[in-house]
């Protein structure tokens, strides 16, 4: 997998791919799609988020300016390529890219580029290879896998070149700035472009880099005409041109002091991201639980929604399209979900709330064929596979319900993380039953919770749904 990850450590969830890519025994054959069992599906014109392959990225880097050659002339003794190696046979799986920051044997890269190493130590190991051709072992000292930031140790030292300043360096909007790293497992590389902000939108940091980062060249660094690294390459959008992102150096600097305050890497990195992770679940669902849920009319009824710079919604309808004007019935549909999500393994991303709600209304039907209708709907949704070896099966509880606003039907399946333990995934669906030619369902899906946190958002989604009026 040849890395630029998805801009969750969390990568935006929209359109964005790591650039990291798989190598399968099928020449780069592409990775698998991250599963989304719980996921609520985007609305219309929201992209999905997935990796880059080798296919997708393999327009070539322009020409670099004679200052960014100079600049690449400068660096390339202290450019690494990373490497995830099968041990059985030392066959690699996945390349990404590290830079040896100072004069140091330590390499900073990025979390995704490490974690087939890190989370299954007794099938991989890691290999880093420089522009020169030498190569070695790596040992893994720290990982951030909620900014997807790595620190491993090399049998080789950095001729001080990548200078990590002590203060977040100062930039400005359209400062140029400079991304090195093995795009496509072609060879080392340069890429120029402008910095054009902080993206809020990630539930952490990223900034924004008006140029070209392409799958291999996640970890490496993109620095000043200076020197000075700014960033750690990350992610990229597809839907767009040139519109990359970045780690802020600020994040590898606190990571690079956890290392030099204890230089004894952990016996289980799988205990350090569930401790991440545990973490990120708690900020996330105190940010969203801060104040009451806004209340949103559809039909006669109010659903609750949570709109922040993290999480978006989007609406749609079917009632003038033509293709539903001669149908008996009528769908609105409003979907919320954050745009960002935690990188966890090639095949798990998490950490994520999504809200969707469905009011159906009848526009010809009788009661029973809209009842026929609307059951059909409620039974048309997903909870997961019993077959997924990330997951237990999900456990699932229905029962009507009346919440003091209106009665519901209610369905809460509740699935356990194997390797993490304490992190669930819990999806609440509910369906109004007060009228016979109209019908609100929701869904509450909350990927990567404790059992506390997902009882709470669940309990605070189903007490805020309501008719209006209702007392």
């Amino acid at each position: 997998m040849k890395h630029l990850r998805l801009a969750t450590a969390l990568q935006l969830a929209v359109a964005v791919t790591c650039a990291a890519t798989r190598i399968s025994s099928a020449q780069a054959a592409p990775p698998a799609a991250p599963a989304a069992a719980t996921k609520p599906v985007p609305p219309a014109g929201q992209p999905s988020v997935r990796r880059v392959t080798p296919q997708e990225a393999a327009a070539p880097l322009p020409t670099p300016s004679s200052a960014a050659q100079k600049l690449y002339a400068a660096a390339k003794a202290d450019l690494l390529q990373v490497r995830s190696l099968l041990k059985s046979g030392r066959t690699q799986s996945s390349v990404g890219s590290g830079f040896l920051v100072g004069t140091s044997n330590l390499v900073l890269t990025n979390y995704h580029v490490v974690s087939q190493f890190a989370l299954d130590p007794e099938t991989y190991t890691g290999e880093w290879v420089d522009t020169a051709g030498q190569r070695g072992n790596i040992e893994l000292l720290a990982v951030d896998v909620l900014h997807d930031l790595a620190v491993v140790r090399v049998n080789r030292y950095g001729t001080g070149f990548f200078k990590v300043p002590e203060n977040a360096v100062r930039l400005t909007q359209g400062q140029y700035l400079y991304s090195l790293g093995n795009p496509l497992d072609l060879g080392f590389a340069i890429s120029e472009g402008a910095y054009n902000g902080v993206i809020a939108r990630s539930f952490y940091d990223q900034l924004m880099f008006t140029g070209p980062i392409n799958a291999g060249m996640s970890g490496g660094p993109n620095v000043t005409a200076d020197g000075e690294v700014a960033g750690i390459n990350v992610a990229k959008r597809l839907d767009g041109e040139l519109v990359s992102f970045l780690v802020p150096i600020r994040y590898a600097q606190q990571l690079l002091q956890k290392v030099t305050a204890n230089t004894v890497p952990p016996k289980d990195f799988t205990a350090v991201v569930t401790q991440q992770l545990l973490a990120h679940q708690k900020a996330m669902v105190d940010q969203l639980l801060a104040g009451p849920l806004t209340l949103k009319p559809m039909g006669p009824y109010e659903v609750p929604v949570r709109e922040t710079e993290q999480m978006r919604c989007w609406g749609e309808s079917t009632a003038q399209s033509a293709s539903a004007r001669d149908k008996p019935f009528a769908v609105d549909t409003t979907a919320c979900s954050m745009e960002s999500s935690v990188f966890v393994t090639g095949a798990l991303q998490t950490g994520q709330v999504g809200i969707r709600h469905q009011f159906l209304r009848s526009v010809g039907l009788d009661p029973i064929r809209f009842a026929q209708l609307a059951s059909a709907s409620f039974k048309n949704e997903a909870f997961g596979s019993y077959t997924d070896s990330r997951m237990t099966a999900p456990q699932c509880t229905e029962q009507f319900v009346d919440n003091k606003h209106m009665p519901l039907r209610a369905v809460l399946c509740v699935r356990a993380y194997r390797k993490f333990a304490g992190l669930y995934d819990f999806s609440l669906l509910t369906s109004s039953t007060d009228d016979s030619l109209m019908n609100l369902q929701s869904r509450l899906d909350a990927r990567g919770v404790s059992y506390d946190n997902g009882m709470r958002t669940a309990r605070a989604f189903l007490e805020s749904l309501s008719r209006v009026g209702a007392k």
